[in-house]
């Protein structure tokens, strides 16, 4: 069985920084692309940042410089680094996982096969 755990959520104040992790497990972590979603209130969830199998990393233009993915095979984990954090970074964080034996784009929510539960990012002013 997949499983897929966010963690590193918290409060920060505007500029400061947080590291999320992605602790995987029940899959071959080296089939896969593991990608990074968030879901603001009242927002559609939107992807953030992916790395897939082979290391190649992704990120969308509104985290580009300021937000980094890594993964750890050996601990099955993937991180994302987050600095200079923005008020409208506020969100629940998702991690996700989609198979690397298929096309797949990793903005896209419907492309993912597993979900994570999500930690919450709140970023004061």
């Amino acid at each position: 069985e997949v499983q897929l755990q966010a963690s590193g959520g918290g409060l920060v104040q505007a500029g400061g920084s947080l590291r999320l992790s992605c602790a995987a497990s029940g899959f071959t972590f080296d089939d896969y692309a593991i990608a990074w979603f968030r879901q603001a209130p009242g927002k559609e969830r939107e992807g953030l940042s992916c790395v897939s199998s082979d290391g190649s990393t992704y990120y969308h233009d509104s985290v580009k410089g300021r937000f980094t993915i890594s993964s750890d095979h050996a601990e099955n984990t993937v991180y994302l680094q987050m600095n200079n954090l923005k008020p409208e970074d506020t969100a629940v964080y998702y991690c996700a996982a989609v198979s690397d034996s298929r096309q797949w784009d990793c903005f896209i929510v419907d492309d993912m096969d597993s979900w994570g539960e999500g930690t919450l990012v709140t970023v004061s002013s």
